[in-house]
């Protein structure tokens, strides 16, 4: 699958939010280094909204998430908004594509229909944990063939397509973390009897199309990349290249939650906050300057900074957000 209208060895970054709630200081500071890891080698942004999961979606977020990006001075090339060649952007409006992957991978023998539940796979005594990924599915259904989809349906029985990725182990360089070797955590989702792709098949088939060479994200995905190299493998398309990214976390060092008022991006747009503030903490945070200076995105693309971004997780502590708040035409007049 080729991406319409990009040059060959165009560098295609994405930034892609998905609207179940705010966004927060730490998409801010993993989507600030997408969009430089692009923008500072000439390189494309494409805005994607990844809202595959409709029962957790909230109205208005899309646009709510359109506008954080742009307060905090980030821009795109392609997206929901400005439109593209590679479009739509929004992951509900693409079912048509996941479909057609997932139809390739039927053809193939690549994935079987599966009728365990996550509660029967978490109650198997063989099922270790694999991190982010839940319990590795021990393959009670690997047995059945792409055809045996048709007797389940006339019985009545829900099922899941699921990939086999069996054993083997991918290695990748991470732009972040270095060479990187793991398994795909045993075969996974991919789609649903009723017609609906898993997040794994989505971002792959949204990936190839748009012509996405970069991909940055929380290091917590770590393990969702051995699944998608299968993926883009088994479909016959190139892999971008990953760069897993340490993430924010509170006072408490647990990891920020989108319910967290204090942190949301909306939060700071509507108490006045001056971006340029919250740009000089993220870039003070990641390695690129010794001291916190206000300044924009574009200002880091221009400047000599650090290819790897600090190792370490950035907690926000109470002293980041008094000083942020301190930065509004209201903080600042208290001062």
């Amino acid at each position: 699958m080729d991406a319409e209208g990009l040059e060959p060895g165009v560098v295609v970054s994405r930034l892609a939010p998905s609207p179940t709630g705010g966004l927060h200081v730490g998409h801010a500071r993993t989507f600030l280094v997408a969009w430089w890891a692009a923008r500072r080698r000439g390189g494309r942004v494409v805005l994607r909204i990844e809202d595959l999961d409709g029962s957790r979606t909230r109205p208005g977020m899309t646009e709510q998430a359109v506008e954080d990006l742009r307060w905090l001075g980030l821009d795109w090339d392609e997206g929901p908004d400005v439109g593209g060649p590679n479009g739509p952007y929004v992951q509900s409006e693409r079912t048509g594509f996941y479909e057609a992957a997932l139809e390739r991978l039927r053809e193939a023998e690549r994935v079987y229909p599966c009728t365990c539940t996550r509660a029967e796979i978490a109650r198997m005594q063989t099922a270790p944990h694999a991190g982010e990924e839940g319990p590795i599915y021990p393959g009670r259904c690997a047995g059945r063939r792409v055809g045996d989809a048709a007797r389940l349906a006339a019985e009545g029985r829900t099922f899941a397509w699921r990939f086999r990725a069996g054993d083997r182990i991918w290695s990748w360089d991470d732009g972040q973390l270095g060479r990187v070797s793991r398994s795909a955590g045993g075969d996974f989702v991919v789609g649903r009897s009723t017609g609906e792709a898993a997040y794994q098949l989505a971002v792959v088939v949204d990936d190839a199309a748009m012509g996405v060479t970069e991909v940055v994200r929380g290091d917590d995905l770590v393990t969702s990349t051995p699944r998608q190299l299968a993926l883009f493998e088994a479909l016959g398309w190139r892999a971008p290249r990953y760069r897993h990214v340490p993430l924010v976390l509170d006072g408490q060092g647990r990891r920020l939650a989108k319910r967290d008022q204090a942190i949301k991006l909306a939060s700071l747009r509507a108490w006045g906050v001056d971006p340029q503030r919250l740009v000089g903490w993220l870039a003070w945070s990641l390695g690129w300057a010794g001291r916190v200076e206000p300044s924009r995105p574009w200002d880091w693309v221009r400047r000599e900074v650090p290819e790897l971004v600090a190792s370490e997780p950035w907690a926000v502590e109470d002293e980041v957000l008094g000083d942020l708040r301190s930065s509004t035409s209201a903080g600042r007049e208290a001062v």
